[in-house]
């Protein structure tokens, strides 16, 4: 069979349907993505409410645990694919008995527990922060003595943005872990990175790859703050960071984007922190700064279409999440002032109905000519949001 017919073979062309699982902002912003290319999008959510059900072609409600109303929404696609990969892979295994469905069920499976992730990732010869199973006092003593204080406990289930994640430094600490929480706990080296990156793969349903360029990340309270591209890392290193992700992908056999955020530990090491099998919040910027956006390619890559250029189409481009805590200001808040302060910024707000803290409501995002640039831009702009004059 020649390369042509592989590709007509899994190709699902614009004008066909693709499934989204889950109404959140990265369901939204791949719907958006997937209908200025021609797809109808039905999205399986919750309430006509959620970001993404306000967007979309079509909405089917119900629970993830709700066999019938996966069946019915499944059973409109020609395609398939999820928005956060927290969602049962029993649910994403009914749904590919009605479409392809990518991520399978299978990479769901991996990605959901740290613990299987990370052990198939250093099966697989891949750097990754030294980690054990714990159930306890004894095992956790016994990994600190081996590995050093501090350490960090995680639960190795249903864990984002610092949820369910210890930072344990001594003995005494131990007790303050809700163990009787769940069963599935990981211990992991406190690593002493000198920054945190991720690097975003696109791998089609035909194989092939392509890597957008390192994003450098910094976060507050566990929760990612800004983004910005290109990093500051070394050209042998940025190599190192796109190869690991390609092979993160490969050992997957991921179908769609992957997300590989990494411990940069000094100019020769790179570890891998975790993997999100999905659009992911580091690579917003890419609407706006890369000629294919990674929501596009999400939906190039699930439908078996070639993948767009990851490439940089403007030298620099830095991203500010805007969290619920912008809300929380006295009086409206008002966009209006902050855009006409950045008038070069690009909002994206989330269509999200309450605010709460540390609840990711959109986000801003600047170019320019250097990241010293697009950052100081980005974070005045979202510094507006506070300041005395825009709560008139």
């Amino acid at each position: 069979m020649s390369e042509n017919d592989s590709l007509n073979d899994k190709t699902v062309l614009p004008g066909a349907t693709i499934g989204m699982v889950g109404g959140g902002q990265l369901g939204r912003m791949f719907a958006i993505a997937a209908i200025q290319m021609g797809y109808d999008v039905v999205v399986f959510c919750g309430s006509d409410d959620e970001p993404a059900a306000q967007v979309a072609t079509r909405v089917v409600f119900g629970h993830l645990d709700d066999d019938e109303a996966v069946s019915r929404f499944a059973a409109q696609c020609d395609v398939i694919s999820l928005e956060f990969e927290n969602i049962p892979a029993e649910t994403m295994r009914l749904c590919g008995e009605h479409a392809p469905t990518y991520p399978s069920h299978h990479v769901l499976a991996t990605a959901q527990d740290r613990l299987i992730e990370k052990q198939t990732f250093a099966d697989a010869g891949l750097a990754v922060t030294p980690f054990a199973r714990v159930t306890g006092r004894a095992d956790l003593e016994a990994f600190a003595e081996q590995h050093g204080w501090p350490v960090i406990v995680k639960t190795a289930r249903s864990g984002y943005d610092g949820k369910g994640q210890h930072r344990i430094s001594s003995p005494d600490e131990i007790d303050a872990i809700p163990w009787q929480e769940t069963e599935h706990w990981i211990a992991e080296r406190c690593i002493a990175f000198r920054a945190e990156a991720s690097v975003i793969v696109a791998r089609s349903a035909v194989g092939k790859t392509r890597c957008f360029p390192p994003f450098e990340n910094h976060h507050v309270n566990h929760i990612l703050d800004t983004t910005v591209c290109p990093s500051s890392l070394p050209a042998a290193l940025i190599d190192k960071a796109v190869a690991l992700a390609t092979r993160a992908a490969e050992v997957l056999d991921l179908v769609g984007v992957l997300c590989v955020e990494l411990f940069v530990v000094d100019d020769d090491t790179l570890m891998i922190n975790e993997v999100a099998p999905r659009p992911h919040n580091s690579g917003h910027l890419t609407i706006e700064a890369c000629f294919t956006s990674q929501f596009e390619q999400h939906v190039r890559a699930v439908c078996g279409l070639p993948l767009g250029d990851p490439s940089l189409r403007v030298p620099a481009a830095a991203m500010a999440n805007l969290l619920g805590d912008v809300w929380s200001e006295p009086g409206p808040t008002r966009w209006d002032g902050l855009l006409k302060a950045e008038p070069t910024v690009s909002l994206h707000l989330y269509g999200k109905r309450s605010a709460r803290i540390g609840r990711k409501m959109g986000h801003l995002t600047a170019t320019a000519d250097n990241i010293d640039e697009a950052r100081r831009v980005v974070l005045d702009a979202r510094s507006t949001l506070s300041s005395g004059d825009n709560a008139n």
